[in-house]
């Protein structure tokens, strides 16, 4: 008897204990997958979530300086209309009138700040217009040419804006062009941007970079207005020297400082354009930045005063 009770035991050991144990643990087998599953949806759907959050942020960042942007651009044009107004009312004072002198005018127009130069286009030098020596100067002495290469630079910018195919000694024409193997040749006619002298035969990038910051095709005189030129272009004179020139720069800065007319220019010079070339930068307060560069130009026609001959982004 006590046999038989031992065989049913080990029976139901085999056949029913032990299957009931595997079930329970193929159910924390389940369980656990699931909770993994659990896990892994959360971590993605947190990912997608940040994603979608990060995606949501930088896309209201560029629209928040797409606006910013666009609020100084505005304020900028503004800047160069009030400029005009300045430079154009004349002023019983003079320590109130604004004067195309290169001197920084700043205001604050809400969280807007502005910074506003004019300077008379004149105190450069007219590749249309200038005279061969000022132009030969400014090529030696702030592009850095010896004096035989700067003539042939000068006479090939004379046979650019000149009709005909009549060569300067030093010049290029159209043949010249060709021999240096350039798909173009001389436009015969007036430069109509400073960027064209570019395209001068003998104009290198490193040159052109140089120099052209003193270059203008709007002031329309053979010379330069010595009381608002910059250094380079009055070191472009005949018979100066670099220590007549910084004297008086010197002199013309306290005059400027202290609201009095500037002193004459040793080496002689022009007058005034009546073209100005105006930058107004505005700041907001979010750091966004916007240059308006201009040139504008009297008329003397009172149905349209003034013409913008140039309007650009800095």
């Amino acid at each position: 008897m006590r046999g038989c009770m031992k065989t049913v035991n080990r029976i139901n050991t085999l056949f029913i204990h032990r299957p009931l144990a595997g079930g329970r643990r193929g159910r924390g087998r389940q369980r656990g997958i699931a909770l993994i599953i659990v896990l892994w949806t959360t971590v993605l759907l947190t990912v997608i979530a940040g994603g979608f959050a990060f995606s949501m942020r930088h896309e209201a960042l560029a629209t928040q300086n797409a606006v910013s942007v666009a609020a100084a651009r505005w304020i900028a044009n503004g800047a160069v209309e009030r400029t005009v107004y300045e430079l154009a009312v004349p002023r019983l004072a003079l320590n109130e009138a604004w004067q195309p002198n290169g001197l920084a005018h700043v205001w604050q127009e809400g969280e807007a700040r502005i910074e506003v130069t004019a300077v008379d286009e004149g105190a450069y030098i007219d590749l249309n217009t200038g005279r061969d020596d000022l132009l030969k100067g400014l090529f030696t002495k702030t592009g850095g040419l010896d004096e035989v290469t700067a003539m042939r630079m000068v006479d090939s910018i004379v046979n650019w804006r000149t009709e005909g195919d009549q060569k300067r000694i030093g010049g290029a024409k159209e043949s010249d062009y060709k021999s240096a193997g350039l798909p173009y040749g001389p436009a015969n006619a007036p430069f109509q941007a400073v960027e064209e002298v570019g395209m001068v035969l003998g104009m290198t990038p490193e040159l052109y970079t140089r120099v052209s910051p003193f270059l203008t095709v709007n002031s329309r005189q053979s010379s330069a207005n010595p009381l608002t030129a910059p250094r380079e272009v009055l070191l472009s004179f005949p018979n100066v020297t670099e220590e007549m020139v910084d004297e008086y720069l010197a002199r013309r800065q306290e005059a400027l400082m202290n609201h009095l007319p500037p002193p004459p220019f040793p080496g002689g010079g022009g007058g005034r354009s009546p073209a100005w070339r105006i930058h107004a930068t505005v700041t907001m307060e979010d750091g966004t930045q916007f240059t308006r560069k201009a040139v504008i130009r009297r008329t003397g026609n009172l149905k349209r005063p003034f013409v913008a001959l140039l309007w650009g982004e800095a």
